[in-house]
C-alpha cells in the first residue's frame, strides 16, 4: 500500500491553483471595450482627419494593436444613410488611438461605424459614433 506524500502533493496543488487563478483573472468580456471620439466636431470638406480611441472600460486604459476591419461613415443620424463617404485609415501616433481620413461633403451629423478585433479576446467590438461636421 502506498503512502500519501504531502511534500509532493502540496507544490503540485499550488501550481494548479496558480494556473487556474491566472486564467480566470485574464478573461475579459468584449463588452468591456469601446471606441470614443477624440474630437466631436470637424470642418466640412475634403481630407479631414477623425481620431478615435479604443478603451478598456474596466481598466480605463487605451487598447493598442486592435485590428479594425470594418469602417463606414454616413449621415444616418440626419436620416440620410445613403449619403456615405469613403474612409481611409492613417497612422496613429499614440498607442490606442486610430485615425481616419474622410471627406465630409456637407455640414451635419455623420455616423462613424467601427468593427474591431482585440488581441486575445473573442468577439467583435462594434460602436457607432456621431461626429458633427460644421461649415
Amino acid at each position: 500500500m502506498k503512502r500519501f506524500n504531502f511534500a509532493r502533493a502540496f507544490p503540485a496543488a499550488l501550481i494548479v491553483a496558480a494556473i487556474g487563478g491566472a486564467s480566470t483573472a485574464a478573461l475579459a468580456d468584449i463588452k468591456d471595450y469601446k471606441f470614443e471620439l477624440v474630437g466631436q466636431t470637424v470642418q466640412a470638406g475634403a481630407d479631414k482627419v477623425i481620431t478615435v480611441r479604443l478603451m478598456n472600460t474596466k481598466t480605463g486604459k487605451p487598447v493598442a494593436d486592435a485590428v479594425i476591419f470594418s469602417t463606414r461613415l454616413d449621415m444616418a443620424p440626419d436620416g440620410m444613410q445613403e449619403m456615405a463617404t469613403k474612409i481611409v485609415p492613417v497612422p496613429g501616433v499614440e498607442p490606442g488611438t486610430y485615425k481616419f481620413k474622410a471627406t465630409f461633403g456637407m455640414a451635419g451629423r455623420w455616423q462613424l461605424s467601427l468593427g474591431a478585433k482585440v488581441q486575445g479576446e473573442t468577439g467583435t467590438v462594434e460602436n457607432k459614433l456621431v461626429i458633427t461636421a460644421q461649415k
